[in-house]
């Protein structure tokens, strides 16, 4: 096939203890799915069912990299998060069924720029301009379901320039992982490749130049990332 100019790379994510790479096909995102992260978001925590956004497969960082402060923001935040990684696709997935179609875990940061996501939630627009933007998802390496198991506790916490701001435990998730992927799976049909991003717990706050951002999941490991200067 001839294209009239040459396709993007494809994105995609480091495995942990190997060399081989995980392609990143979509990115979804789950919104306050932490009952004291949808507080102090002004929002009451509810069960009605969860609601996704996405950022572009291009957005993926790794670990122990620099990335600007992003360009448009005066409130640029860090969300620490459990990420999924889809290795078999299909449609309408039965939620006891939900965790055969994981491949495997990771730990993220959905970085945000807060002041443009408020703007567009308070006009009724889509967050995009404030989720979606360069360089704003960081994903670590990803640990195989058959070591690291399926994580449904455990500690995930955040910590910048040394101080913790963010420490909760993966109960705590409001929509667990094989409903989100059952209720996903009921919307479109998801496929290997595809990423979730969980949910951040309570504690989100600004990042600013110069700021160290550490993450980490028990049983998963940590992610840093330094931010650099603005664009």
């Amino acid at each position: 096939m001839n294209y009239a100019f040459e396709p993007a790379p494809q994105a995609s994510m480091a495995i942990a203890d190997s060399e081989n790479r995980i392609p990143v096909r979509r990115i979804f995102c789950v919104g306050r799915n932490y009952a004291a992260h949808a507080r102090e978001m002004g929002k009451d925590p509810d069960r009605d069912p969860p609601f996704f956004f996405t950022k572009p497969a291009d957005a993926v960082v790794e670990t122990g990299q620099t990335i600007p402060y992003p360009p448009l923001t005066e409130n640029f935040h860090y969300e620490a998060e459990l990420i999924v990684v889809i290795g078999k696709g299909g449609r309408n997935i039965a939620e006891e069924d939900s965790l055969d179609h994981i491949w495997g875990y990771a730990v993220g940061n959905d970085l945000t720029r807060r002041d443009l996501q408020l703007e567009a939630r308070e006009k009724g627009r889509p967050w995009d301009w404030g989720k979606a933007f360069d360089k704003s998802a960081i994903i670590g390496p990803v640990h195989p379901v058959g070591k690291a198991g399926h994580p449904s506790s455990g500690s995930i916490k955040l910590t910048v320039n040394g101080e913790t701001k963010q420490d909760a435990d993966l109960n705590e998730l409001i929509w667990s992982v094989p409903e989100i992927v059952s209720i996903l799976s009921h919307s479109m049909e998801i496929a290997p490749g595809d990423v979730i991003m969980t949910g951040t717990p309570a504690g989100v706050g600004p990042l600013v130049e110069g700021d160290t951002c550490v993450v980490a999941i028990e049983g998963l490991g940590e992610i840093e990332t330094k931010i650099g200067a603005r664009l």
